[in-house]
């Protein structure tokens, strides 16, 4: 199964690396990354294979706990549902 996430916030030193250490941990592979600095602002696209690692549910819940505490926004979500949103 792969899932889309986003990160979004102020920029500060290791957003992606702390982002990376708990999917490396948890064995999520990533697939793809992008991200960008916008005056100040912090965006991070990451498509990822969650075949492996704990459930939907589990990963979803540590990444916005992650987020909280690093003062970020980070979202999880089915690949299936992120394409269905962003149809043109």
């Amino acid at each position: 199964m792969k899932g889309i996430i986003t990160v979004v916030g102020k920029d500060q030193v290791g957003i992606i690396a702390k982002v990376c250490v708990y999917l490396s941990n948890n064995g999520i592979n990533i697939l793809d990354i992008a991200q960008t600095i916008v005056q100040g602002y912090f965006n991070m696209m990451m498509v990822v294979d969650m075949s492996y690692g704990p459930s939907f549910e589990k990963v979803n819940d540590d990444l916005q706990s992650l987020g909280e505490s690093i003062g970020v926004q980070i979202k999880l979500q089915h690949e299936d549902i992120f394409n269905s949103m962003h149809r043109i």
